[in-house]
């Protein structure tokens, strides 16, 4: 069966909007996101324009601050440090790539961690590792709603998750972890790949290689989470798992378009307000 991350998308942020039509109601300031945008990287264009209609749609505020590609690295943490200044400013994000020139980790870990939306800042990092509240990456955040969408209880089960990256598979497993669930860490290394993977009762696939998980990798019944965004020969938008092939041995499966994706930008939203309501008490 498949998940539908995007009529999810469409529930999670159509709640999100009656939650900011009461502030409004209220006479309280709207919370509000800015993203900073280095450069003219077509995809990042695209990301962020959606970011930007998920904002108008739900009535949040938002801002793009669009900067040429030559901007010089002292100049672009000026732009940062004068958001973390900013009291109506609740959420701050910095669209990768960033040109070769500025060190993307330096930037990130300049942010404010309180208005760091993305949740790749060390300090929240660090409370995800030790089970605490603070904001989490968007798009393994998003992947734990689509599974309490589907009533699936990760407790006791197996998961593995296919992919080491800071992004995605790392948080992604430790909150797999935090639900009671026994977690496997695979990637390009690891021995007997396909064993491991069919062992999984929830398998998460993030190595960015087009239909890399047919069949012989799932476990008859498992719930298969592609996060993978790839071309195929056709130059058709697919993910990680061939889904043809394992669409009728998974339970559920998310599709590529309109599985984990959608979530990402709902989970930004969500990250936004938290952090609005964490500054405003």
């Amino acid at each position: 069966m498949n998940i539908n991350g995007k009529e999810i998308s469409l529930k999670r942020k159509d709640e999100l909007k009656i939650k900011i039509n009461q502030l409004k109601e209220q006479g309280k300031r709207i919370p509000k996101l800015v993203v900073v945008l280095v450069g003219d990287n077509q995809a990042s264009q695209t990301y962020v324009r959606n970011k930007e209609k998920a904002c108008t749609y739900v009535g949040m505020l938002s801002e793009v601050i669009r900067l040429e590609a030559s901007i010089c690295e002292e100049e672009l943490i000026d732009v940062i440090e004068n958001l973390n200044k900013d009291e109506n400013v609740d959420g701050i994000l910095v669209q990768l790539p960033l040109p070769q020139h500025i060190h993307e980790e330096k930037i990130l870990d300049l942010i404010d961690p309180a208005k760091d939306v993305d949740g790749f800042h060390p300090s929240n990092v660090a409370k995800l590792l030790l089970g605490q509240n603070g904001l989490v990456p968007c798009t393994p955040q998003g992947m734990m709603v689509l599974l309490d969408e589907i009533n699936y209880d990760l407790t006791g089960k197996e998961v593995v998750v296919v992919g080491r990256s800071n992004i995605v598979g790392k948080p992604v497993a430790l909150l797999c972890l935090h639900k009671n669930a026994t977690v496997t860490i695979a990637h390009s290394r690891t021995a007997n790949l396909k064993e491991v993977c069919q062992r999984a009762d929830v398998l998460i696939a993030a190595i960015g290689q087009a239909k890399f998980f047919n069949h012989e990798y799932i476990k008859p019944g498992a719930v298969v989470l592609d996060v993978g965004m790839d071309r195929d020969e056709n130059n058709k938008l697919c993910g990680d798992v061939d889904f043809d092939d394992v669409k009728d041995i998974a339970s559920y499966i998310t599709p590529v378009p309109g599985g984990v994706g959608p979530m990402t930008i709902a989970m930004l939203l969500e990250n936004t307000l938290q952090a609005y309501q964490q500054r405003e008490g």
